[in-house]
């Protein structure tokens, strides 16, 4: 029986997990830098938390970030406004998908 979707006939049952986990190490040497600017209102460590939240719901695999520049907007002499550029470094997956979509399951 197959550990990923249960049936008798899939050839992934011939791979073990720890296999398919060295498999895609491999293949997961890739790493992409993009360049965001977070904005809060309380600090530049709110930004900053903010900002990572923000980011991971579209990106996989963040690996880290390097603060570029802390900068603040002004209104009456006080700071109204916490900015931060940001460099977010997260892994490229290059491996091909070994766990078949719901219709490749269903076409076994």
């Amino acid at each position: 029986i197959c550990v990923f979707c249960m049936n008798n006939l899939c050839f992934l049952g011939e791979i073990t997990f720890k296999q398919i986990l060295h498999f895609k190490e491999d293949f997961m040497k890739s790493e992409k830098h993009i360049k965001i600017t977070g904005y809060s209102n309380l600090s530049w460590k709110d930004a900053i938390v903010k900002s990572i939240e923000e980011a991971s719901k579209t990106l996989n695999h963040l690996t880290s970030i390097t603060v570029l520049e802390q900068r603040a907007n002004l209104q009456g002499g006080k700071i109204s406004e916490y900015l931060v550029d940001l460099d977010i470094v997260f892994q490229v997956d290059n491996a091909p998908s070994l766990i078949p979509t719901n219709d490749e399951q269903d076409s076994l």
